[in-house]
Parts: structure tokens; C-alpha cells; sequence
């Protein structure tokens, strides 16, 4: 399950306000990972997607590096804006709102984590657009369910 130790002075995943007037792609796909962050059944479910392929053959070094959550993040956002590895470099280390999602500080130090672009490429594309879709139809699936339910008497 994707639990995120917030840095300090950092906002919970599931508080963010995420501007919804703007007609833009990015606010509706942070929506839906803020969606998977907070509803435990489908972040267990995504979760055990991310950690199979990152894992997959991996031994635990220690190092550190980027969690299951912030390759989801990254790896949606490149999917769902058909963006390229720069920019999605741009919007790991200044979006402010992208680093909210994924549980970092938004701050200006030298103590901010920041990611190269090659951290980047390896780590994002351990997930491939089929797994992007499996996590999609997970969500939309959830998403049904909870329609029905309040549409019941």
C-alpha cells in the first residue's frame, strides 16, 4: 500500500486542493492519483501493480531513489499529457502542485530533493502503458461501483 512519510512542513496527499476551473489536462489527472491515494482498496490494488514491475528481480540496496508512488505520478502525467522526459523533468522539480501529489516538499533549498532526468527515464519507464491501462480500468472499474451504489435506494 502506497504510504507516503511527508517531509516536513508538507501537505497529506488526500488534502490538496486541486484547482478544477482550469481546462487544462493535468488537474483531472492529479484528481484521479489523489483518488487512488486516498480510497485503501484500490491504492492496495495499485500498489501491488507498481511493486511487482519495480521490484521484478530487484535486491533492496538501500539506496535512495524513487518510491512506487512518485514513478506513478510521473508515469501518468507522462501518459496522460503525451508529454516528453524534459518536460516532465520540469514539472517533478517545479510544478508545485505535481510535487504535492507525490508527497515532497515544494521548497527552494539545498536540502530539496530534486530528480535528474536520467532518475527519471529509468524509473518511469519500468511502467509500460499497459500497466498505465490496467491501473486506468482499476479506477474506472471502482469508479462504477460507486456510482451504482449511490444511485441505489
Amino acid at each position: 500500500m502506497f504510504n507516503i512519510q511527508y517531509e516536513l512542513g508538507c501537505r497529506p496527499i488526500e488534502e490538496i486542493q486541486i484547482p478544477l476551473t482550469i481546462r487544462d489536462e493535468l488537474p483531472p489527472t492529479l484528481l484521479a492519483l489523489q483518488y487512488i491515494y486516498k480510497t485503501p482498496e484500490l491504492n492496495e490494488q495499485v500498489s501491488k501493480i507498481i511493486d511487482a514491475k519495480i521490484r521484478k528481480g530487484k535486491k533492496q540496496t538501500g539506496r535512495k531513489g524513487m518510491t512506487g508512488w512518485e514513478i506513478l505520478v510521473l508515469a501518468t502525467i507522462r501518459n496522460s499529457l503525451n508529454t516528453d522526459y524534459d518536460q516532465l523533468l520540469i514539472q517533478a522539480n517545479y510544478n508545485w502542485l505535481v510535487r504535492s501529489i507525490m508527497g515532497i516538499e515544494n521548497g527552494f533549498g539545498e536540502d530539496r530533493k530534486a530528480y535528474g532526468l536520467q532518475t527519471i527515464k529509468d524509473n518511469v519507464r519500468l511502467l509500460t502503458e499497459e500497466d498505465i491501462d490496467k491501473i486506468n480500468d482499476l479506477t474506472v472499474s471502482l469508479g462504477h461501483q460507486l456510482v451504482h451504489k449511490k444511485n441505489r435506494p
